[in-house]
């Protein structure tokens, strides 16, 4: 009898231990969760801010409605395909991918600052229109500098402005804003560099008529090694068939359609 007390409080604070540690632990697993939906809500966030602006350089010229979704398409392939070689296996992970695929679309966002009478210009441009054309790298990098600078260099922000700066760069040392050359440029623009080019030549302009897909894929390998990386470039032909897929889903006109069969 004189145990028996003893025995029901004893029981009653192991009970009371037990709720508690059952609250605590569903408390930290709702607190988890919270986290994983607010860290997904910022992501998708970023990622929407950066569609966005990238479709806003964009809209100066209406014919490239497709360019954005086709390139960060290209830029993720490019990128995931190079996460599997030994020599990138350490920096490209899923999070690096990520981060190069949602910040392809600001690329071009420099354009904004090009005068209408140069960047929708139908003809051929002056040696003078196309210096002017050449710095919506400095000022696409310029703009997501002021923003970078605000959030930290390892910011989500990095590689867009490796991109806008450095898409322009080629592999031999003769591209713009910077000249540089090799793995001076940073990977990002060597990726969107291949990337970009292609989008280019397979997609109809006003001054120019849509190219067959397997001329694009010609002058991408041409250009291994002056124009581009050519682990790029060799990434990129193993992915050519992908790429006419990517395109031939994002396609703006028939005419592409058509020469992408080609």
């Amino acid at each position: 009898d004189y145990l028996a007390p003893i025995s029901e409080r004893a029981a009653a604070l192991v009970k009371a231990r037990v709720r508690n540690h059952i609250e605590l632990k569903r408390h930290r697993d709702r607190l988890e969760e919270l986290v994983q939906e607010r860290t997904w809500e910022l992501s998708m966030t970023q990622e929407a801010a950066m569609e966005s602006l990238g479709t806003l350089a964009e809209c100066r010229d209406p014919e490239t409605g497709g360019h954005i979704q086709r390139t960060r398409n290209y830029v993720r392939m490019i990128a995931a395909a190079l996460a599997r070689s030994a020599k990138h296996a350490d920096t490209l992970n899923d999070t690096e991918v990520f981060n190069l695929h949602r910040s392809a679309p600001l690329h071009d966002i420099g354009k904004v600052g090009i005068p209408d009478s140069i960047l929708l210009k139908p003809g051929k441009l002056t040696p003078e229109e196309f210096e002017l054309m050449k710095t919506h790298t400095l000022l696409g990098a310029k703009a997501i500098a002021a923003a970078e600078k605000r959030l930290g260099a390892n910011s989500f922000l990095r590689h867009a402005h490796e991109i806008a700066l450095s898409h322009h760069e080629k592999w031999d040392g003769s591209g713009y804003p910077n000249g540089l050359a090799g793995e001076d440029i940073p990977l990002a623009g060597r990726i969107m560099a291949v990337a970009d080019v292609y989008d280019a030549l397979i997609s109809h302009r006003v001054y120019k008529a849509s190219m067959p897909h397997s001329r694009a894929v010609a002058i991408i390998q041409e250009g291994s090694g002056t124009a581009f990386d050519p682990e790029i470039v060799a990434v990129f032909l193993e992915l050519a068939e992908e790429f006419r897929a990517v395109a031939l889903e994002n396609a703006d006109y028939d005419e592409e359609r058509e020469t992408l069969k080609q």
